[in-house]
């Protein structure tokens, strides 16, 4: 039995984005709440890990990083910002690399009580409510950078029992050529799809995630994105039914971004 859980650990491990012939992506997702109070000193903390963040893309422990502040923001709504770390390589993913050799190398002359300070102020601004491990299993083909401000709408999925394979196969064939055509014609930036690695337990919240992107608000509301659908959109909309559910859609606009 262990054996076998192995075996099917490395194989969601080792997942390669559909029809692509890139390296693997690999995304570490880390749900933050902030206090209203505190947003001054979160942003602060930011910006300090962010140069921590380019060292660990620098020394190879990761290949980029990104904040994103989600929308809606309330206190009352969970988290306030995300962050992302990407990898291509799911070891050194669960592994998390050299942390501290990264903190030295991008600050080397911190003394211990400054690094002390700094750990104190990251830990009282914000707390960490959860993290999701995801790879990218399909995507369009578009250049789209994700430039500081880009817009994305996440979508979490949850797939119904049994119909994993076929929601993903719904979302590559029927889906994804809707998603193209909507990134030729200039309707939105970037789309892709991911699954979560650990998430196919009865009480997970998400199977599966679905991110669209856009340049911005202005793409969003207004590069027809709010037509009406055709006939055969809304069957596809109704097959899908029977396959997921839509457990909810956060806004989220890239603060931070390292590569």
């Amino acid at each position: 039995m262990k054996k076998l859980f192995m075996i099917m650990v490395m194989a969601l491990f080792t997942t390669i984005a559909i029809g692509q012939d890139e390296k693997p992506l690999f995304l570490q997702f880390g749900f933050m709440h902030v206090d209203e109070d505190q947003q001054d000193a979160y942003a602060e903390t930011e910006a300090f890990w962010e140069k921590v963040h380019e060292q660990r893309v620098k020394n190879g422990d990761c290949i980029g990083w990104d904040l994103w502040r989600l929308e809606p923001s309330g206190q009352k709504q969970g988290a306030q910002f995300l962050t992302v770390s990407l990898y291509n390589d799911p070891v050194k993913m669960m592994d998390g690399g050299d942390f501290m050799k990264a903190w030295n190398d991008a600050y080397p002359n911190l003394s211990d009580s400054e690094s002390e300070e700094k750990m104190a102020m990251t830990v009282k601004s914000r707390d960490l409510t959860h993290v999701v491990y995801l790879s990218e299993i399909d995507k369009t083909n578009d250049t789209f950078d994700m430039p500081i401000g880009t817009l994305a709408i996440i979508n979490f999925m949850k797939a119904k029992p049994g119909q994993a394979a076929a929601y993903e196969k719904m979302e590559s064939e029927v889906f994804k050529p809707m998603h193209q055509s909507d990134v030729d014609s200039g309707g939105r930036a970037n789309w892709g799809l991911l699954r979560n690695m650990l998430g196919y337990g009865t009480e997970s919240y998400a199977t599966h995630i679905t991110v669209d992107m856009y340049t911005g608000y202005d793409q969003f509301f207004n590069a027809g994105n709010n037509a009406p659908a055709s006939d055969a959109q809304q069957k596809a909309y109704e097959e899908m039914t029977a396959l997921r559910d839509l457990k909810s859609v956060t806004m989220a606009t890239l603060v931070r971004k390292v590569r």
